[in-house]
């Protein structure tokens, strides 16, 4: 098998970028080995890039990885870019991968603006590791998952870790329809056709909240 597709840089997954060189040496610490320097990377990207879902997705600032490191913040998307990225430069090679998801985390409010539980094109990394590909999934920090009830996911470097299937009282959570597979870069045009047509342009005009703040109103009225 050919890697080399797989440790370039790409228009999202922009590995070339000097901020993405940046973060990937400030976070890869002293990791040696493959999976310490994976690992170093899922944690740093899931808790310390803000997770908002309230991204405007017809701009391509919604989708890099550079970007997520400039406001600190994005959804899945640029998230499991950005730890694509950081893999690549040091040699690992990494892909973005995709699945469609139900009872994904999120607000009353955002499922309503939505108008369904479907959430398409959720991302998560695959990269590999100790001569298998591992999937792994940066997106949700931790305090959110707190505000949630929802137990965070963690990373070995050796197991997937795809999606939250439990909350904290054990009950089932999330559920994946169907896997989209991997790609070299973020397909962000197959990504906008699909919200369009599943969302419609309500939301796509529309998007815009806090769902931190969503979920604490939501908890203080429990």
């Amino acid at each position: 098998m050919s890697f080399e597709e797989f440790l370039k840089p790409g228009s999202f997954v922009d590995s070339d970028h000097p901020l993405v060189i940046e973060y990937a040496d400030q976070h890869i610490g002293s990791a040696k080995s493959d999976i310490d320097i994976a690992l170093n990377f899922y944690y740093a990207i899931r808790d310390g890039i803000r997770y908002n879902p309230y991204m405007k997705v017809r701009s391509e600032t919604a989708y890099r990885a550079s970007d997520a490191i400039k406001s600190g913040e994005g959804w899945c998307v640029p998230k499991a870019a950005l730890m694509t990225a950081c893999l690549r430069l040091k040699g690992i090679p990494a892909r973005p991968g995709y699945a469609d998801v139900r009872n994904h985390l999120a607000s009353q409010r955002l499922l309503d603006l939505l108008g369904t539980d479907l959430f398409p094109w959720h991302s998560y990394c695959e990269a590999y590791l100790d001569g298998k590909w591992v999937k792994s999934t940066p997106s949700f920090n931790l305090s959110l998952c707190e505000k949630f009830d929802l137990k965070p996911l963690e990373f070995d470097g050796r197991n997937e870790s795809l999606f939250h299937e439990f909350d904290q009282a054990g009950n089932k959570h999330m559920d994946y329809v169907q896997d989209r597979g991997y790609y070299v870069d973020v397909p962000m045009d197959e990504i906008i056709e699909t919200f369009s047509a599943t969302y419609g342009e309500h939301y796509m005009n529309n998007v815009g909240g806090d769902l931190y703040a969503e979920a604490e109103a939501e908890r203080a009225n429990t």
